[in-house]
């Protein structure tokens, strides 16, 4: 069963036991991931992999990114802090 569906993406989102793993160590709730999800900004890396990220008020380690891999579904493979956009030149 899937973890939640994204109307962003009108897909169901699973996450993996890293992504929780990382989550847990860098204190990102399921609702700030689904937040994040579904409010982040994109950038594609390829046809089916993506970074989803976005700064949350209040928090210190931001930005707060989810790699993720989108195809029938949406995986999360794993949740960063402090992550930086790197530009693409």
């Amino acid at each position: 069963m899937a973890d939640f569906f994204s109307k962003r993406f009108g897909k169901n989102v699973w996450i993996t036991r890293h992504a929780r793993e990382s989550m847990l160590h860098r204190n990102v709730d399921a609702d700030t991931l689904e937040r994040l999800i579904e409010e982040g900004e994109i950038k594609r890396r390829d046809e089916v992999s993506l970074w989803v990220f976005m700064h949350i008020q209040g928090r210190a380690d931001n930005l707060i990114c989810a790699a993720m891999v989108e195809q029938a579904a949406v995986i999360v493979k794993t949740v960063m802090i402090n992550w930086e956009l790197e530009d693409e030149t």
